[in-house]
């Protein structure tokens, strides 16, 4: 996927983690684990939540920054890797948190790679708020995860 303005990507993201959404949800119905069903319900919900969250970001987000052009930012089809992966019904606890990171960080991290080719400092700043939100939210869901096995 080519991406030319940062609303684009910022839109794009948002899709991803409905994405990952989904891809959750297939999952659940796949499970054996109860332990495993109620993990794969939470990251669904929480995927959920922050496409939500994105979308409102880009409603209320200055056009300024919103329309600022890029020229080089590539990223793989994400949906199509969310619609091929699979996993076997014993999938693990840990086998979910793997996954979970491995999409997450390649998000992360095409919103770190935008924010260091972005030339404007104010966009720029925004970008590396919003990867800064990111990660603490996927440190409070690792916290999350690791709470459920405890439990």
């Amino acid at each position: 996927m080519r991406i030319q303005q940062l609303n684009e990507l910022l839109k794009y993201v948002a899709t991803c983690r409905r994405d990952m959404a989904k891809l959750y949800g297939r999952l659940h119905t796949q499970a054996d684990s109860s332990r495993v069903k109620l993990m794969l319900e939470y990251y669904q919900q929480h995927e959920t939540h922050t496409a939500e969250k994105l979308e409102h970001y880009v409603d209320e987000a200055p056009k300024k920054i919103l329309e600022t052009w890029y020229k080089d930012i590539v990223f793989e089809d994400f949906s199509s890797r969310c619609q091929q992966l699979t996993m076997s019904a014993n999938m693990t606890e840990d086998d979910i948190l793997e996954l979970h990171l491995k999409l997450d960080n390649m998000l992360i991290n095409l919103l770190e790679k935008t924010a260091l080719s972005t030339v404007c400092a104010e966009t720029s700043g925004a970008l590396n708020d919003l990867v800064r939100v990111e990660k603490i939210q996927q440190q409070r869901l690792v916290h999350s995860s690791i709470r459920m096995d405890d439990l």
